[in-house]
């Protein structure tokens, strides 16, 4: 299957095709695909009352090489489209028993962190360290939920280089008065997480137009700013109910602060020294 956005109509236009078990797979998942890209196929058997086999054969029906391929194809399909009613319901199995709830959520994110630490691209973090600090300006964007994130970064960033442009807090049309002066030596990094904006999405398009350089931080390579990215540092961002959770994106961030700090480690340490003597005579922090 080369276009996820095609499943849905592969499986209305192969319905005819199928066995009578298959059918009901195929009609569960036309209804109900939000929740069934987040099942097993035991599970989705289970609910329609045929066979895990049987739902392994129905993936391979129509393309795919097994479930998991077919249950990621559902994943893609639904980040665009998933609203946060929808995002509500994805609990309802659960929500009767709230300490099942809560451990799934931390157990969720531990294995979403578990696999950025086997297979975070220590490559592309040192690719986009080097674009970031070669750039003469930095400029960050983040919209809707992403912009905590692109706070937050912009906040270490500018205690390290003297260059940052934070662009959220900007509305429509004052973003686009400060892209505008964006040069091929700047660079943009870009936090896009599903449900991905638009406005976020048309603003990188123009910045690449303009030939500035693009950091992306995005969840997979089915991101739409992944294509237009000089590097991107993937770290998938699990779905909470209807909470888009930050906790493995802000890892990443960390990550990038981390390695452009060890670039800047002695100028970083004089700007604290001066901070430190400045909060004493302020007195910013409480002292016993």
């Amino acid at each position: 299957m080369s276009n996820n956005n095609d499943l849905i109509a592969v499986i209305k236009n192969n319905y005819y095709k199928f066995s009578k078990g298959q059918k009901l797979i195929a009609q569960f998942i036309v209804d109900h695909y939000d929740k069934a890209a987040f099942m097993t196929a035991a599970k989705i058997g289970e609910t329609v009352d045929v066979s895990e086999s049987t739902v392994v054969r129905f993936a391979s029906s129509i393309g795919y090489s097994g479930f998991p391929e077919l249950q990621k194809a559902l994943q893609v399909l639904i980040k665009n489209k998933l609203t946060t009613v929808q995002r509500i319901g994805l609990d309802d199995d659960i929500v009767d028993d709230t300490n099942k709830l809560h451990k799934k959520i931390i157990k969720n994110e531990m294995n979403t962190m578990r696999s950025l630490y086997e297979r975070i691209d220590t490559k592309a973090l040192d690719k986009a360290t080097e674009i970031i600090m070669g750039a003469d300006k930095v400029y960050i964007l983040g919209l809707r939920t992403s912009s905590t994130l692109s706070n937050y970064l912009g906040f270490y960033l500018d205690v390290i280089l003297d260059n940052v442009k934070i662009l959220n807090n900007s509305g429509v049309n004052s973003l686009y008065e400060e892209i505008i002066r964006i040069k091929e030596t700047d660079v943009l990094i870009v936090i896009s997480y599903p449900r991905y904006s638009k406005i976020t999405v048309d603003a990188t398009k123009f910045v690449k137009e303009r030939k500035a350089k693009i950091v992306a931080i995005t969840d997979t390579e089915a991101s739409p700013v992944y294509p237009m990215a000089d590097v991107s540092l993937l770290a998938k961002s699990n779905i909470v109910s209807f909470i888009d959770s930050l906790v493995v994106p802000l890892c990443m961030i960390n990550n990038l602060i981390t390695n452009i700090s060890l670039v800047e480690k002695d100028d970083i340490v004089e700007y604290y020294n001066n901070l430190e003597q400045l909060w004493d005579n302020h007195s910013i922090y409480q002292n016993e």
